[in-house]
């Protein structure tokens, strides 16, 4: 029997990464995400929750793009105009303590016996 190492993002369970460095990412991600989120709800009280979380996740994504066009390169979004339209998962919020069942990775590393 293998022994794989997996680590999950504090803020969303149900997704298993196999580097840690990349669940750290992802978890920055999701922190940024909901700090935009926060921040586009208090700019547009009008827009629903589930508007401002695509739109926080959006943002969060493309991070790179949207901090070049917030330096005097507002061309940077064109690249994002460009690009085909990716779906944003709907990430469900975790409570502290509160445990998901882990699913499968999407890619797992084989081992050697």
């Amino acid at each position: 029997m293998a022994v794989e190492v997996v680590y999950r993002s504090s803020r969303d369970l149900e997704r298993l990464f196999m580097d840690k460095a990349e669940a750290d990412r992802h978890d920055k991600m999701l922190e940024l995400a909901e700090l935009l989120a926060e921040v586009l709800q208090k700019a547009v009280p009008s827009l629903s929750e589930q508007q401002v979380e695509e739109a926080g996740i959006y943002m969060a994504k493309n991070r790179d793009v949207f901090a070049k066009a917030f330096k005097s390169q507002p061309d940077a979004l064109s690249e994002l105009l460009n690009a085909p339209v990716e779906v944003v998962e709907k990430v469900e919020p975790v409570e502290e303590g509160e445990a998901a069942a882990p699913t499968k990775p999407a890619k797992a590393a084989k081992t050697t016996k």
